[in-house]
Protein backbone atom coordinates (compact mmCIF):
# COMPACT_ATOMS: atom_id res chain seq x y z
CA UNK A 1 0.00 0.00 0.00
CA UNK A 2 2.01 3.17 -0.93
CA UNK A 3 0.22 7.03 -0.79
CA UNK A 4 1.60 9.84 -2.77
CA UNK A 5 1.04 12.86 -1.60
CA UNK A 6 1.46 16.23 -3.64
CA UNK A 7 -0.66 18.55 -1.52
CA UNK A 8 1.42 20.21 0.81
CA UNK A 9 5.46 19.22 0.89
CA UNK A 10 5.42 16.39 -1.64
CA UNK A 11 5.78 13.17 0.24
CA UNK A 12 5.67 9.52 -1.16
CA UNK A 13 4.47 6.55 1.82
CA UNK A 14 5.31 2.57 1.26
CA UNK A 15 3.20 0.32 4.20
CA UNK A 16 2.52 3.03 6.30
CA UNK A 17 5.71 4.53 6.28
CA UNK A 18 8.17 7.13 4.32
CA UNK A 19 9.89 6.12 1.37
CA UNK A 20 13.38 7.21 -0.09
CA UNK A 21 11.71 9.98 -1.97
CA UNK A 22 12.81 10.88 -5.66
CA UNK A 23 15.92 13.06 -5.88
CA UNK A 24 14.86 16.96 -7.60
CA UNK A 25 12.30 19.44 -7.20
CA UNK A 26 11.54 18.59 -11.32
CA UNK A 27 11.27 15.13 -10.24
CA UNK A 28 7.83 16.00 -8.74
CA UNK A 29 6.83 18.57 -10.91
CA UNK A 30 6.97 15.63 -13.46
CA UNK A 31 4.74 13.56 -11.68
CA UNK A 32 2.52 15.93 -10.67
CA UNK A 33 2.31 16.91 -14.47
CA UNK A 34 2.13 13.19 -15.25
CA UNK A 35 -0.57 12.74 -13.40
CA UNK A 36 -2.93 15.88 -14.16
CA UNK A 37 -2.45 17.01 -17.21
CA UNK A 38 -5.43 17.13 -19.67
CA UNK A 39 -3.73 14.77 -22.37
CA UNK A 40 -0.68 12.23 -22.17
CA UNK A 41 2.29 14.76 -22.82
CA UNK A 42 4.82 13.73 -25.21
CA UNK A 43 8.58 13.53 -24.33
CA UNK A 44 9.84 16.11 -26.43
CA UNK A 45 7.16 18.51 -24.79
CA UNK A 46 8.20 17.71 -21.37
CA UNK A 47 12.13 18.01 -22.30
CA UNK A 48 10.75 21.41 -23.39
CA UNK A 49 9.01 21.85 -20.30
CA UNK A 50 11.33 21.35 -17.72
CA UNK A 51 14.32 20.81 -18.52
CA UNK A 52 15.11 23.41 -21.52
CA UNK A 53 18.13 24.47 -19.27
CA UNK A 54 19.72 21.29 -19.70
CA UNK A 55 22.83 20.39 -21.99
CA UNK A 56 20.51 16.86 -22.83
CA UNK A 57 17.24 17.76 -22.16
CA UNK A 58 15.82 14.08 -23.34
CA UNK A 59 18.71 12.71 -21.27
CA UNK A 60 17.58 14.78 -18.26
CA UNK A 61 14.06 13.72 -18.87
CA UNK A 62 15.15 10.25 -18.25
CA UNK A 63 17.48 10.73 -15.16
CA UNK A 64 14.00 11.93 -13.60
CA UNK A 65 11.85 8.93 -14.62
CA UNK A 66 14.26 6.55 -13.80
CA UNK A 67 13.80 8.18 -9.97
CA UNK A 68 10.11 8.15 -10.29
CA UNK A 69 9.99 4.49 -11.57
CA UNK A 70 12.68 3.58 -8.40
CA UNK A 71 10.50 5.75 -6.04
CA UNK A 72 7.15 4.41 -6.83
CA UNK A 73 8.22 1.13 -7.23
CA UNK A 74 7.06 -1.94 -9.34
CA UNK A 75 3.49 -1.63 -9.04
CA UNK A 76 3.29 1.69 -11.01
CA UNK A 77 4.30 2.40 -14.49
CA UNK A 78 5.75 5.00 -16.41
CA UNK A 79 6.15 4.32 -20.01
CA UNK A 80 5.29 5.69 -23.74
CA UNK A 81 5.48 8.36 -25.61
CA UNK A 82 2.91 10.24 -24.95
CA UNK A 83 3.78 9.17 -21.50
CA UNK A 84 1.19 7.72 -19.69
CA UNK A 85 1.51 6.56 -15.58
CA UNK A 86 -0.56 3.89 -14.83
CA UNK A 87 -1.15 3.44 -10.89
CA UNK A 88 -0.79 -0.04 -9.37
CA UNK A 89 -3.59 -1.96 -6.98
CA UNK A 90 -3.53 -0.21 -3.35
CA UNK A 91 -1.76 3.15 -4.55
CA UNK A 92 -3.26 6.30 -3.33
CA UNK A 93 -2.65 10.14 -4.41
CA UNK A 94 -4.01 12.87 -2.66
CA UNK A 95 -5.03 15.06 -5.91
CA UNK A 96 -6.45 12.36 -7.38
CA UNK A 97 -8.70 11.88 -4.44
CA UNK A 98 -10.32 15.02 -5.67
CA UNK A 99 -11.42 14.15 -9.14
CA UNK A 100 -13.09 10.94 -7.74
CA UNK A 101 -16.95 10.68 -6.88
CA UNK A 102 -16.49 8.64 -4.05
CA UNK A 103 -19.36 7.72 -1.97
CA UNK A 104 -16.60 8.55 1.29
CA UNK A 105 -16.24 12.02 1.70
CA UNK A 106 -14.26 11.57 4.84
CA UNK A 107 -10.61 12.02 2.70
CA UNK A 108 -11.54 15.39 1.99
CA UNK A 109 -10.85 16.25 5.96
CA UNK A 110 -7.26 15.62 5.45
CA UNK A 111 -6.76 17.54 2.33
CA UNK A 112 -4.39 20.24 3.46
CA UNK A 113 -1.65 22.66 1.65
CA UNK A 114 -1.29 23.40 -1.31
CA UNK A 115 0.15 21.24 -4.86
CA UNK A 116 3.72 21.10 -4.86
CA UNK A 117 4.74 23.57 -1.69
CA UNK A 118 7.63 24.94 -1.83
CA UNK A 119 8.56 23.41 -4.91
CA UNK A 120 9.26 26.83 -7.52
CA UNK A 121 11.24 26.21 -10.57
CA UNK A 122 12.24 29.81 -11.72
CA UNK A 123 14.24 28.45 -14.56
CA UNK A 124 10.43 26.99 -16.21
CA UNK A 125 8.44 29.79 -16.74
CA UNK A 126 5.52 27.73 -18.62
CA UNK A 127 5.93 24.57 -16.00
CA UNK A 128 4.92 27.87 -13.67
CA UNK A 129 2.26 29.30 -15.02
CA UNK A 130 0.53 25.41 -15.13
CA UNK A 131 1.40 25.21 -11.52
CA UNK A 132 -0.13 28.68 -10.11
CA UNK A 133 -3.81 27.44 -12.53
CA UNK A 134 -3.75 23.98 -11.01
CA UNK A 135 -3.22 25.33 -7.82
CA UNK A 136 -6.16 27.52 -7.79
CA UNK A 137 -7.90 24.67 -9.67
CA UNK A 138 -7.73 21.71 -7.54
CA UNK A 139 -8.36 24.32 -4.38
CA UNK A 140 -11.38 25.20 -6.08
CA UNK A 141 -12.39 21.48 -6.77
CA UNK A 142 -11.42 20.49 -2.87
CA UNK A 143 -14.00 23.65 -1.36
CA UNK A 144 -16.34 22.39 -4.09
CA UNK A 145 -16.75 18.53 -2.84
CA UNK A 146 -16.62 20.22 0.78
CA UNK A 147 -19.52 22.54 0.35
CA UNK A 148 -21.52 19.58 -1.54
CA UNK A 149 -20.65 17.24 1.32
CA UNK A 150 -21.91 19.81 3.76
CA UNK A 151 -24.97 20.92 2.17
CA UNK A 152 -25.82 16.95 1.56
CA UNK A 153 -25.47 15.98 4.62
CA UNK A 154 -27.55 18.98 6.17
CA UNK A 155 -30.15 18.57 3.19
CA UNK A 156 -30.23 14.45 5.02
CA UNK A 157 -30.82 15.26 8.56
CA UNK A 158 -27.21 15.53 9.83
CA UNK A 159 -25.88 18.72 10.11
CA UNK A 160 -23.54 17.92 12.92
CA UNK A 161 -21.71 16.55 10.74
CA UNK A 162 -22.07 19.08 8.09
CA UNK A 163 -20.00 21.43 10.26
CA UNK A 164 -16.91 19.63 9.49
CA UNK A 165 -17.39 19.84 6.06
CA UNK A 166 -18.44 23.74 6.16
CA UNK A 167 -15.27 24.63 8.67
CA UNK A 168 -13.14 23.40 6.03
CA UNK A 169 -14.37 24.96 3.18
CA UNK A 170 -14.64 28.36 5.41
CA UNK A 171 -10.45 27.87 6.32
CA UNK A 172 -9.75 26.86 2.08
CA UNK A 173 -11.66 30.26 0.58
CA UNK A 174 -12.33 32.59 4.28
CA UNK A 175 -13.59 35.42 1.63
CA UNK A 176 -16.63 33.71 0.23
CA UNK A 177 -19.31 34.40 1.86
CA UNK A 178 -21.59 31.62 1.27
CA UNK A 179 -19.35 29.09 2.80
CA UNK A 180 -19.94 31.07 6.04
CA UNK A 181 -23.15 30.67 5.19
CA UNK A 182 -23.50 27.28 4.71
CA UNK A 183 -21.13 26.89 8.14
CA UNK A 184 -23.62 29.26 9.80
CA UNK A 185 -26.67 27.09 8.58
CA UNK A 186 -24.98 24.09 9.80
CA UNK A 187 -24.24 25.17 13.14
CA UNK A 188 -28.06 26.84 13.62
CA UNK A 189 -29.62 23.71 12.44
CA UNK A 190 -27.47 21.60 14.48
CA UNK A 191 -28.88 23.50 17.43
CA UNK A 192 -25.32 25.61 18.35
CA UNK A 193 -27.10 28.77 17.67
CA UNK A 194 -24.68 30.82 19.78
CA UNK A 195 -21.76 29.25 17.63
CA UNK A 196 -23.91 30.09 14.50
CA UNK A 197 -24.03 33.67 16.20
CA UNK A 198 -20.45 33.70 16.56
CA UNK A 199 -19.45 32.85 12.99
CA UNK A 200 -22.06 35.39 11.52
CA UNK A 201 -19.85 38.34 13.56
CA UNK A 202 -16.52 36.66 11.99
CA UNK A 203 -17.72 37.00 8.62
CA UNK A 204 -18.86 40.63 9.10
CA UNK A 205 -15.83 41.97 10.46
CA UNK A 206 -13.55 40.08 7.97
CA UNK A 207 -15.53 40.80 4.87
CA UNK A 208 -15.70 44.28 6.06
CA UNK A 209 -11.93 44.39 6.83
CA UNK A 210 -10.81 42.20 3.96
CA UNK A 211 -13.42 43.34 0.97
CA UNK A 212 -15.11 46.65 2.32
CA UNK A 213 -18.27 45.23 1.98
CA UNK A 214 -21.44 44.36 4.09
CA UNK A 215 -22.83 40.58 3.91
CA UNK A 216 -25.75 40.27 2.29
CA UNK A 217 -28.97 39.72 4.54
CA UNK A 218 -29.23 35.75 4.05
CA UNK A 219 -25.91 35.45 6.20
CA UNK A 220 -27.84 36.70 9.48
CA UNK A 221 -31.27 34.88 8.49
CA UNK A 222 -29.19 31.83 8.08
CA UNK A 223 -28.60 31.87 11.62
CA UNK A 224 -32.37 31.81 12.32
CA UNK A 225 -33.12 28.47 11.00
CA UNK A 226 -34.16 25.99 13.90
CA UNK A 227 -33.25 22.15 14.76
CA UNK A 228 -35.36 19.96 11.89
CA UNK A 229 -37.21 21.36 9.02
CA UNK A 230 -36.18 24.94 7.86
CA UNK A 231 -39.93 25.79 5.97
CA UNK A 232 -42.35 26.42 8.49
CA UNK A 233 -45.14 24.50 10.06
CA UNK A 234 -48.31 22.83 8.05
CA UNK A 235 -51.42 24.38 8.24
CA UNK A 236 -54.04 21.80 6.49
CA UNK A 237 -53.62 18.91 3.87
CA UNK A 238 -52.93 17.20 0.99
CA UNK A 239 -55.43 19.91 -1.48
CA UNK A 240 -53.82 22.96 0.84
CA UNK A 241 -50.08 21.60 -0.51
CA UNK A 242 -50.81 21.19 -3.97
CA UNK A 243 -52.88 24.48 -4.10
CA UNK A 244 -50.11 26.68 -2.58
CA UNK A 245 -47.54 25.01 -4.53
CA UNK A 246 -49.50 25.96 -7.74
CA UNK A 247 -49.95 29.55 -6.60
CA UNK A 248 -46.25 29.83 -5.79
CA UNK A 249 -45.11 28.79 -9.10
CA UNK A 250 -47.75 31.10 -10.44
CA UNK A 251 -46.39 34.21 -8.11
CA UNK A 252 -42.47 33.44 -9.39
CA UNK A 253 -43.45 33.36 -12.59
CA UNK A 254 -45.97 36.58 -12.36
CA UNK A 255 -42.57 38.32 -10.72
CA UNK A 256 -44.06 38.22 -7.13
CA UNK A 257 -41.37 36.59 -5.62
CA UNK A 258 -41.85 37.01 -2.07
CA UNK A 259 -45.15 35.91 -2.40
CA UNK A 260 -44.08 32.88 -4.62
CA UNK A 261 -41.49 31.77 -2.27
CA UNK A 262 -43.80 32.15 1.33
CA UNK A 263 -46.45 30.14 -0.79
CA UNK A 264 -43.69 27.19 -1.71
CA UNK A 265 -42.49 27.07 1.87
CA UNK A 266 -46.39 26.14 2.83
CA UNK A 267 -46.36 23.55 -0.10
CA UNK A 268 -43.32 21.84 1.66
CA UNK A 269 -45.07 21.97 4.73
CA UNK A 270 -48.34 20.76 3.90
CA UNK A 271 -47.12 18.30 1.99
CA UNK A 272 -44.87 16.50 4.50
CA UNK A 273 -47.82 16.76 7.26
CA UNK A 274 -49.99 14.90 4.82
CA UNK A 275 -47.08 12.28 4.30
CA UNK A 276 -47.01 12.79 0.70
CA UNK A 277 -43.60 12.12 -0.46
CA UNK A 278 -43.97 12.69 -4.56
CA UNK A 279 -45.73 16.05 -3.55
CA UNK A 280 -42.76 17.07 -1.19
CA UNK A 281 -40.52 16.54 -3.26
CA UNK A 282 -42.22 18.43 -6.48
CA UNK A 283 -42.56 21.29 -4.00
CA UNK A 284 -39.05 21.38 -2.66
CA UNK A 285 -37.99 21.29 -6.31
CA UNK A 286 -39.89 24.47 -7.10
CA UNK A 287 -38.70 26.05 -3.87
CA UNK A 288 -35.15 25.54 -4.52
CA UNK A 289 -35.31 26.28 -8.33
CA UNK A 290 -36.90 29.53 -6.86
CA UNK A 291 -34.63 30.71 -4.51
CA UNK A 292 -31.85 30.26 -7.05
CA UNK A 293 -33.45 31.23 -10.04
CA UNK A 294 -35.81 34.01 -8.66
CA UNK A 295 -34.10 35.89 -5.80
CA UNK A 296 -30.22 36.60 -5.25
CA UNK A 297 -27.97 35.87 -2.64
CA UNK A 298 -30.04 32.52 -1.80
CA UNK A 299 -28.18 30.11 -3.59
CA UNK A 300 -26.85 28.39 -0.35
CA UNK A 301 -30.63 27.79 1.26
CA UNK A 302 -31.30 26.75 -2.30
CA UNK A 303 -28.99 24.27 -2.99
CA UNK A 304 -29.91 22.36 0.42
CA UNK A 305 -33.74 22.55 -0.24
CA UNK A 306 -32.43 20.58 -3.88
CA UNK A 307 -30.53 18.28 -2.50
CA UNK A 308 -33.59 17.26 -0.13
CA UNK A 309 -35.75 17.13 -2.90
CA UNK A 310 -33.20 14.71 -4.49
CA UNK A 311 -33.38 12.56 -0.95
CA UNK A 312 -37.59 12.61 -1.16
CA UNK A 313 -37.71 12.18 -4.72
CA UNK A 314 -35.23 8.68 -5.05
CA UNK A 315 -37.35 7.53 -2.24
CA UNK A 316 -40.81 8.20 -3.89
CA UNK A 317 -39.64 7.06 -7.10
CA UNK A 318 -40.59 10.65 -8.65
CA UNK A 319 -38.14 10.70 -11.63
CA UNK A 320 -39.49 13.99 -13.36
CA UNK A 321 -38.36 15.61 -9.53
CA UNK A 322 -35.06 14.11 -9.39
CA UNK A 323 -33.79 15.13 -13.02
CA UNK A 324 -35.19 18.87 -12.49
CA UNK A 325 -33.35 18.81 -9.34
CA UNK A 326 -29.88 17.80 -9.99
CA UNK A 327 -29.61 20.43 -13.26
CA UNK A 328 -30.55 23.25 -11.15
CA UNK A 329 -27.88 22.22 -8.72
CA UNK A 330 -25.59 22.02 -12.11
CA UNK A 331 -26.82 25.43 -12.75
CA UNK A 332 -25.71 26.62 -9.11
CA UNK A 333 -22.44 24.71 -9.50
CA UNK A 334 -22.17 26.58 -13.28
CA UNK A 335 -22.70 29.96 -12.05
CA UNK A 336 -19.86 29.57 -9.40
CA UNK A 337 -17.78 27.72 -11.48
CA UNK A 338 -16.95 25.20 -9.93
CA UNK A 339 -16.56 22.80 -12.94
CA UNK A 340 -16.38 19.57 -11.36
CA UNK A 341 -19.43 19.36 -9.29
CA UNK A 342 -21.62 21.29 -11.92
CA UNK A 343 -20.60 17.89 -14.53
CA UNK A 344 -21.58 15.41 -11.82
CA UNK A 345 -24.99 16.82 -11.15
CA UNK A 346 -25.36 17.62 -14.98
CA UNK A 347 -24.46 13.60 -16.03
CA UNK A 348 -26.83 12.24 -13.59
CA UNK A 349 -29.72 14.69 -14.87
CA UNK A 350 -28.80 13.60 -18.23
CA UNK A 351 -28.82 9.91 -17.37
CA UNK A 352 -31.94 10.30 -15.78
CA UNK A 353 -33.81 12.42 -18.35
CA UNK A 354 -36.27 10.98 -20.78
CA UNK A 355 -38.20 13.95 -22.27
CA UNK A 356 -37.45 16.74 -24.86
CA UNK A 357 -38.30 19.26 -22.52
CA UNK A 358 -35.68 17.79 -19.90
CA UNK A 359 -32.92 17.33 -22.57
CA UNK A 360 -33.04 20.49 -23.65
CA UNK A 361 -32.79 22.03 -20.15
CA UNK A 362 -30.29 20.02 -19.27
CA UNK A 363 -27.88 20.44 -22.70
CA UNK A 364 -28.38 24.59 -22.45
CA UNK A 365 -26.77 24.21 -18.46
CA UNK A 366 -23.94 21.87 -20.32
CA UNK A 367 -23.34 24.51 -23.01
CA UNK A 368 -22.98 26.93 -20.58
CA UNK A 369 -20.96 25.69 -18.99
CA UNK A 370 -18.52 24.54 -21.99
CA UNK A 371 -18.58 28.08 -23.16
CA UNK A 372 -17.37 29.67 -19.70
CA UNK A 373 -14.52 26.96 -20.06
CA UNK A 374 -13.67 28.06 -23.23
CA UNK A 375 -14.63 24.10 -25.15
CA UNK A 376 -16.46 25.82 -28.11
CA UNK A 377 -17.02 22.60 -29.80
CA UNK A 378 -18.38 21.49 -27.16
CA UNK A 379 -20.42 24.22 -26.26
CA UNK A 380 -22.17 24.56 -29.71
CA UNK A 381 -22.85 20.40 -29.83
CA UNK A 382 -24.87 20.98 -26.56
CA UNK A 383 -26.74 24.16 -27.20
CA UNK A 384 -27.78 22.94 -30.46
CA UNK A 385 -29.15 19.71 -29.27
CA UNK A 386 -30.74 21.76 -26.71
CA UNK A 387 -32.47 24.26 -29.08
CA UNK A 388 -33.84 21.69 -31.60
CA UNK A 389 -35.31 19.29 -28.26
CA UNK A 390 -37.01 22.86 -27.05
CA UNK A 391 -38.17 23.53 -30.27
CA UNK A 392 -39.20 19.83 -30.53
CA UNK A 393 -41.59 20.15 -26.87
CA UNK A 394 -42.44 23.68 -27.95
CA UNK A 395 -40.18 25.51 -24.77
CA UNK A 396 -39.54 28.37 -25.97
CA UNK A 397 -37.85 30.03 -23.25
CA UNK A 398 -35.55 27.37 -23.41
CA UNK A 399 -35.00 27.82 -26.56
CA UNK A 400 -34.36 31.34 -26.20
CA UNK A 401 -31.97 30.77 -23.58
CA UNK A 402 -29.97 28.40 -25.30
CA UNK A 403 -30.16 30.33 -28.64
CA UNK A 404 -28.37 33.62 -26.27
CA UNK A 405 -25.64 31.25 -24.77
CA UNK A 406 -24.62 30.20 -28.23
CA UNK A 407 -25.29 33.42 -29.71
CA UNK A 408 -22.65 34.49 -27.04
CA UNK A 409 -19.47 32.00 -28.28
CA UNK A 410 -20.02 33.23 -31.81
CA UNK A 411 -19.75 37.31 -30.30
CA UNK A 412 -16.67 35.39 -28.31
CA UNK A 413 -15.33 33.95 -31.37
CA UNK A 414 -16.08 37.52 -33.51
CA UNK A 415 -18.23 35.41 -35.52
CA UNK A 416 -20.53 38.59 -35.84
CA UNK A 417 -22.96 37.69 -38.58
CA UNK A 418 -23.54 34.43 -37.13
CA UNK A 419 -24.06 35.78 -33.35
CA UNK A 420 -26.15 38.64 -35.10
CA UNK A 421 -28.74 36.09 -36.45
CA UNK A 422 -28.90 34.13 -33.18
CA UNK A 423 -28.93 36.34 -30.86
CA UNK A 424 -31.72 38.73 -32.79
CA UNK A 425 -33.73 35.01 -32.77
CA UNK A 426 -33.65 35.03 -29.25
CA UNK A 427 -34.62 37.96 -28.64
CA UNK A 428 -37.56 37.73 -30.58
CA UNK A 429 -38.59 34.74 -28.86
CA UNK A 430 -38.18 36.46 -25.50
CA UNK A 431 -40.17 39.20 -26.27
CA UNK A 432 -42.98 37.07 -27.95
CA UNK A 433 -42.94 35.11 -24.53
CA UNK A 434 -42.84 38.36 -22.44
CA UNK A 435 -39.97 36.81 -20.60
CA UNK A 436 -39.17 40.09 -19.09
CA UNK A 437 -36.77 38.88 -16.19
CA UNK A 438 -34.69 37.64 -18.97
CA UNK A 439 -34.75 40.42 -21.42
CA UNK A 440 -31.67 42.58 -20.27
CA UNK A 441 -29.36 39.52 -21.44
CA UNK A 442 -29.98 39.38 -25.06
CA UNK A 443 -30.74 42.80 -25.14
CA UNK A 444 -27.02 43.69 -24.08
CA UNK A 445 -25.12 41.00 -26.77
CA UNK A 446 -27.75 42.59 -29.17
CA UNK A 447 -26.16 45.71 -28.48
CA UNK A 448 -22.56 44.29 -28.50
CA UNK A 449 -23.18 43.54 -31.83
CA UNK A 450 -24.56 47.03 -32.78
CA UNK A 451 -21.71 48.44 -31.36
CA UNK A 452 -19.18 46.58 -33.42
CA UNK A 453 -21.59 46.73 -36.81
CA UNK A 454 -20.68 50.47 -36.41
CA UNK A 455 -24.62 51.65 -35.05
CA UNK A 456 -23.24 53.52 -31.84
CA UNK A 457 -27.25 54.79 -31.91
CA UNK A 458 -28.68 51.09 -31.73
CA UNK A 459 -25.85 50.25 -29.35
CA UNK A 460 -26.41 53.35 -27.32
CA UNK A 461 -30.56 52.39 -26.93
CA UNK A 462 -29.94 48.50 -26.06
CA UNK A 463 -27.60 48.70 -23.34
CA UNK A 464 -29.38 51.64 -21.87
CA UNK A 465 -32.45 49.38 -22.13
CA UNK A 466 -30.69 46.48 -20.60
CA UNK A 467 -29.44 48.82 -18.10
CA UNK A 468 -32.40 50.25 -16.60
CA UNK A 469 -34.54 47.00 -16.93
CA UNK A 470 -31.53 45.37 -14.93
CA UNK A 471 -31.67 47.65 -12.33
CA UNK A 472 -35.31 47.54 -12.02
CA UNK A 473 -35.04 43.96 -12.23
CA UNK A 474 -32.28 44.04 -9.39
CA UNK A 475 -30.35 41.64 -10.91
CA UNK A 476 -26.32 42.04 -10.81
CA UNK A 477 -25.93 39.93 -13.61
CA UNK A 478 -27.60 41.78 -15.97
CA UNK A 479 -26.34 44.97 -14.39
CA UNK A 480 -23.03 43.99 -15.07
CA UNK A 481 -23.58 43.29 -18.50
CA UNK A 482 -24.99 46.28 -19.62
CA UNK A 483 -22.70 48.63 -17.67
CA UNK A 484 -19.80 46.56 -19.26
CA UNK A 485 -21.46 47.58 -22.55
CA UNK A 486 -21.93 50.78 -21.64
CA UNK A 487 -17.76 51.46 -21.24
CA UNK A 488 -17.30 50.12 -24.34
CA UNK A 489 -19.92 52.31 -26.55
CA UNK A 490 -18.21 55.17 -23.81
CA UNK A 491 -14.52 53.70 -24.77
CA UNK A 492 -15.64 54.06 -28.68
CA UNK A 493 -16.64 57.35 -28.12
CA UNK A 494 -13.65 58.58 -26.88
CA UNK A 495 -14.91 59.06 -23.49
CA UNK A 496 -12.62 56.94 -21.48
CA UNK A 497 -13.19 58.93 -17.96
CA UNK A 498 -16.89 57.85 -18.36
CA UNK A 499 -15.89 54.43 -19.65
CA UNK A 500 -13.63 54.12 -16.70
CA UNK A 501 -16.65 54.73 -14.23
CA UNK A 502 -19.19 52.44 -15.92
CA UNK A 503 -16.31 49.47 -15.78
CA UNK A 504 -16.49 50.18 -11.93
CA UNK A 505 -20.17 50.33 -11.25
CA UNK A 506 -20.17 46.97 -13.96
CA UNK A 507 -18.16 45.06 -11.71
CA UNK A 508 -19.32 46.39 -8.54
CA UNK A 509 -23.06 45.42 -9.41
CA UNK A 510 -21.90 41.99 -11.14
CA UNK A 511 -20.06 40.89 -7.72
CA UNK A 512 -22.32 42.34 -4.75
CA UNK A 513 -24.21 39.16 -4.47
CA UNK A 514 -22.28 36.18 -3.04
CA UNK A 515 -23.63 33.91 -5.55
CA UNK A 516 -22.60 35.92 -8.65
CA UNK A 517 -22.12 34.33 -12.06
CA UNK A 518 -18.67 34.54 -11.70
CA UNK A 519 -18.05 34.40 -15.63
CA UNK A 520 -19.69 37.81 -16.14
CA UNK A 521 -17.56 39.02 -12.83
CA UNK A 522 -14.52 37.77 -15.05
CA UNK A 523 -15.76 38.93 -18.40
CA UNK A 524 -15.72 42.34 -16.92
CA UNK A 525 -12.54 42.39 -15.13
CA UNK A 526 -10.97 41.35 -18.45
CA UNK A 527 -12.87 44.46 -20.01
CA UNK A 528 -11.53 46.95 -16.99
CA UNK A 529 -7.95 45.89 -17.55
CA UNK A 530 -7.87 46.09 -21.51
CA UNK A 531 -9.29 49.56 -21.21
CA UNK A 532 -6.53 50.00 -18.05
CA UNK A 533 -3.76 49.14 -20.33
CA UNK A 534 -5.17 51.13 -23.10
CA UNK A 535 -4.50 54.62 -21.44
CA UNK A 536 -0.69 53.01 -19.93
CA UNK A 537 -2.82 53.61 -16.80
CA UNK A 538 -0.25 50.45 -15.30
CA UNK A 539 -1.60 51.20 -11.46
CA UNK A 540 -5.12 50.47 -12.57
CA UNK A 541 -4.28 47.27 -14.70
CA UNK A 542 -2.15 45.44 -12.02
CA UNK A 543 -5.08 44.55 -9.58
CA UNK A 544 -7.75 44.42 -12.05
CA UNK A 545 -5.13 41.86 -13.72
CA UNK A 546 -4.34 39.66 -10.72
CA UNK A 547 -7.94 39.91 -10.00
CA UNK A 548 -8.59 38.36 -13.25
CA UNK A 549 -5.73 35.80 -13.41
CA UNK A 550 -6.84 34.57 -9.91
CA UNK A 551 -10.73 34.05 -10.70
CA UNK A 552 -10.12 33.08 -14.23
CA UNK A 553 -8.01 29.89 -12.60
CA UNK A 554 -10.25 29.45 -9.56
CA UNK A 555 -12.98 28.62 -11.97
CA UNK A 556 -11.54 26.93 -14.68
CA UNK A 557 -12.26 29.94 -17.08
CA UNK A 558 -9.45 28.71 -19.72
CA UNK A 559 -10.06 31.66 -22.57
CA UNK A 560 -9.83 34.51 -19.65
CA UNK A 561 -7.28 33.03 -18.20
CA UNK A 562 -4.92 33.06 -21.65
CA UNK A 563 -6.19 36.94 -21.88
CA UNK A 564 -5.07 37.61 -18.41
CA UNK A 565 -1.36 36.12 -19.52
CA UNK A 566 -1.60 38.62 -22.44
CA UNK A 567 -2.15 41.18 -20.05
CA UNK A 568 0.33 40.56 -17.77
CA UNK A 569 3.00 40.45 -20.78
CA UNK A 570 1.83 43.93 -21.65
CA UNK A 571 2.86 44.88 -17.53
CA UNK A 572 6.53 43.29 -18.34
CA UNK A 573 5.58 39.56 -16.93
CA UNK A 574 8.71 38.52 -19.65
CA UNK A 575 6.64 34.52 -19.23
CA UNK A 576 3.57 35.52 -19.47
CA UNK A 577 3.08 35.66 -23.37
CA UNK A 578 4.89 32.21 -23.74
CA UNK A 579 2.27 31.06 -20.88
CA UNK A 580 -0.88 32.17 -22.80
CA UNK A 581 0.34 30.36 -26.21
CA UNK A 582 0.69 27.35 -24.08
CA UNK A 583 -2.79 28.01 -22.29
CA UNK A 584 -4.37 28.66 -25.59
CA UNK A 585 -3.22 25.43 -27.56
CA UNK A 586 -5.91 23.62 -26.45
CA UNK A 587 -8.95 26.44 -27.03
CA UNK A 588 -10.80 26.76 -30.36
CA UNK A 589 -11.62 30.44 -30.98
CA UNK A 590 -10.10 32.06 -34.16
CA UNK A 591 -10.15 35.36 -32.03
CA UNK A 592 -8.22 34.56 -28.94
CA UNK A 593 -5.65 32.17 -31.18
CA UNK A 594 -5.09 35.92 -33.62
CA UNK A 595 -4.82 38.00 -30.36
CA UNK A 596 -2.32 35.71 -28.78
CA UNK A 597 -0.14 35.25 -32.46
CA UNK A 598 0.16 39.44 -32.62
CA UNK A 599 0.80 39.26 -28.34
Amino acid sequence: MSKIRLLGSPSIEQAGAPARPPRGRKTWALLAYLLLADRPPSRKRLAELLFADADDPLGALRWSLAELRRALGDGDVITGDPLTITLGQGTSVDVLIVTEDSADPEPLLELSGELLEGVELAFCPEFESWLLVERHRLSAAIEGRLRETAVSLVAGGRAPEAVAYASKAVALNPLEQGNHELLVRSLAISGSRTAALRQVAVCEDLLRRELGIEPSPALREASEVGPGSTVGPALGGRAAAASQLEAGRAAIVAGAVDAGLQCLRRAVSEAEHCHDPELRGRALAALGGALVHAIRGRDEEGAIVLHEAILVAEQSGDRRTAVSAHRELGFVEVQAGRRQTANSWLAKAQALAETDEEHAAILGVRGMNSSDQGDYPAAFEHLGESVESAARCGDRRQQAWSLSIMGRAHLLRAEYSQAASIVRESLDLVRRERWIAFLPWPQALNAELDLYAGDLDAAADGFEQAWVLGCQLNDPCWEGMAGRGLALLSTGRGEHGEASEWLTQAASRASREPDRYQWVHAHILDAASTAALGRDDEERARPLVTQLAALAARCDMRELMVRAKLHQARLGDSSAAASARLLSAGIDNPALTALVQTS
